[in-house]
């Protein structure tokens, strides 16, 4: 069984989601510390052909509270309408804009919720089944080192593979992993080019920018464009 396991992002790129779906089980790690300046609570979209970020204020935000303790404002009026106005002429607005005000409007602020919901609703979408769970309801050691934690997760689920993006190499040794019955791999997201509406492809866009311009189809199979390597056990 394949296990991955990230912190909740709201609406990322499209290599976040590239990892999930060839995951069983995909782990929200809400036990992590808060990352301010990070992805948690923002991401880009195309504004008028132009990359436009957009941040979801989180009251109270700390890097000493854990996700999972802190909710996202409730004031989203004004991200929904910038959504809309800018994607309004997207071919799949009609049916993407919906899920969007789902989540963002949605009255349950948790971070953690918020995300999963999102992850949910868009796999949903496409027709996708998944499992997500988050960290905070496994039977781990919260005292050990990153990589022992993942480990201790990965046992807690019975997971033989363990797969991380490849940003993390730099962080998991496979020979640590291997000794304890787990084989690693990285996985290495990637953009497939479509049109946006403009002349020169953006990438590294919100999902949301992906799902507005993409039929549920070419999403599917963007999904697949990705590449995994597994790192030499000595």
């Amino acid at each position: 069984m394949k296990v991955s396991i990230m912190q909740p992002y709201i609406f990322p790129w499209i290599g976040y989601f590239q990892l999930i779906s060839q995951s069983d089980i995909f782990v929200l790690y809400d036990d992590a510390n808060y990352i301010k300046q990070g992805y948690i609570n923002r991401n880009s979209l195309l504004c008028n052909g132009q990359v436009q970020r957009f941040t979801l204020q989180v009251p109270g935000a700390s890097s000493f509270k854990r996700i999972g303790e802190l909710t996202f404002s409730d004031q989203m009026t004004k991200i929904v309408k910038t959504i809309a106005q800018n994607y309004r002429k997207a071919p799949y607005f009609s049916s993407v804009m919906p899920l969007v005000e789902k989540v963002l409007l949605h009255p349950n602020r948790d971070i953690t919720f918020c995300c999963q919901l999102a992850i949910e609703s868009i796999f949903d979408y496409l027709g996708h089944n998944l499992t997500i769970l988050r960290s905070s309801s496994l039977s781990y050691d919260r005292h050990e080192s990153a990589e022992n934690k993942v480990i201790g997760m990965c046992h807690d689920l019975g997971a033989s593979v363990y797969v991380n993006n490849l940003g993390g190499q730099h962080l998991y040794n496979a020979n640590h992993f291997a000794q304890r019955g787990i084989a690693l791999r990285f996985l290495e997201g990637r953009n497939m080019p479509y049109y946006q509406g403009i002349d020169t492809f953006v990438p590294n866009l919100s999902i949301i920018d992906v799902l507005m311009h993409c039929a549920p189809e070419q999403v599917r199979r963007a999904l697949e464009t990705y590449s995994c390597s597994t790192p030499l056990v000595e």
